[in-house]
């Protein structure tokens, strides 16, 4: 990924990884790591951690301590929290 250098790093990761997200290449219950995905990036942790917070925030995913981060599950669905 080719970074805009007039706009943050985490906020373009965010927006890539809601488009995985959309496209389905990350489905429901999907788990993400943050040290796989701040390596696949090229950018340190702190940079990732921003980029989870956002998602997370913006409902697109959640994490459980000692289990991980994981996609949302939709609404309506069911099934409730991942």
């Amino acid at each position: 990924m080719e970074f805009d250098p007039m706009r943050p790093k985490w906020q373009q990761i965010a927006e890539e990884i809601t488009r995985r997200i959309e496209r389905g290449e990350y489905p429901e219950r999907f788990q993400l790591s943050e040290v796989r995905l701040a390596a696949e990036f090229g950018v340190n942790r702190d940079t990732m951690r921003k980029a989870t917070r956002a998602l997370r925030e913006s409902g697109l995913i959640t994490t459980v301590p000692n289990l991980g981060t994981f996609v949302r599950y939709s609404e309506g669905d069911g099934q409730g929290d991942a």
